[in-house]
């Protein structure tokens, strides 16, 4: 079974596209859970008029502290044994279910796969044809602690990961650099060269860092060093 985990808040701009480039993979899912912090637009009809035409679409309330929590309940209500991170607003290769899927076949010790992704301005018109070149993306624990080069947008894994990485931690800076973070440390992990997504940058971006102060940024990662030691890695 395969679940996808998204968070949605005030995404009626993006939204119905992501959803349809979903529902539209050569390989389908088998379900879409998607957790809706309360929002003052239209996502929510949105959200209610796709979930009447497939079954699939779960819409769950949201508990309406921020993304990471948002992300935390959508993840904790998969059912799936294979579950893909999604925002809102981005847009889904067709092939990318099945591609991550055969990666997880061919490698059974491996418990998470994160693939490449086209970058793109507001209108899909594309900025950079690889991220992974971009911010020179790959494994490494203390690479990935210094910086980042976990996207959720990008990433699955089983769902024997979810009882190490839920509850995500107060304090840490994104939960897809905690979750990248716990599967190497537990498991094995996987780059795939392949550019499965259209990865929509624009102002409302969620994951925006740009403005982050060098004092924040350390006191993330002493606090995700912290969670990671008490963590038991």
């Amino acid at each position: 079974m395969v679940s996808v985990a998204l968070s949605a808040f005030n995404g009626e701009k993006y939204i119905k596209e992501q959803l349809s480039s979903i529902l539209e993979q050569s390989v389908p899912v088998d379900e879409i859970v998607v957790s809706l912090d309360k929002s003052k637009d239209t996502t929510y009809a949105i959200l209610e008029h796709y979930k009447k035409t497939d079954g699939r679409i779960k819409v769950i309330d949201g508990p309406n502290k921020g993304v990471i929590k948002n992300f935390e309940n959508a993840i904790n209500l998969c059912s799936g044994d294979i579950i893909f991170l999604c925002d809102q607003d981005d847009v889904w290769l067709e092939n990318k279910v099945k591609i991550v899927l055969s990666e997880f076949e061919k490698n059974p010790k491996i418990n998470l796969v994160i693939h490449d992704a086209i970058i793109t301005d507001e209108k899909l018109n594309i900025l950079h044809n690889s991220f992974f070149k971009k911010n020179n993306s790959g494994k490494g624990k203390l690479k990935n602690i210094i910086k980042n080069s976990y996207v959720g947008a990008c990433m699955a894994f089983r769902k024997e990961l979810k009882k190490s990485i839920l509850p995500f931690p107060e304090k840490i800076p994104m939960h897809d650099q905690w979750i990248g973070l716990i599967a190497e440390f537990k498991g094995g992990v996987v780059f795939l060269k392949d550019a499965l997504i259209k990865y929509r940058r624009h102002k409302n971006t969620v994951t925006n860092f740009k403005r982050s102060s060098f004092f924040n940024i350390l006191k993330w990662r002493f606090n995700l060093i912290k969670s990671l030691i008490f963590n038991g890695n």
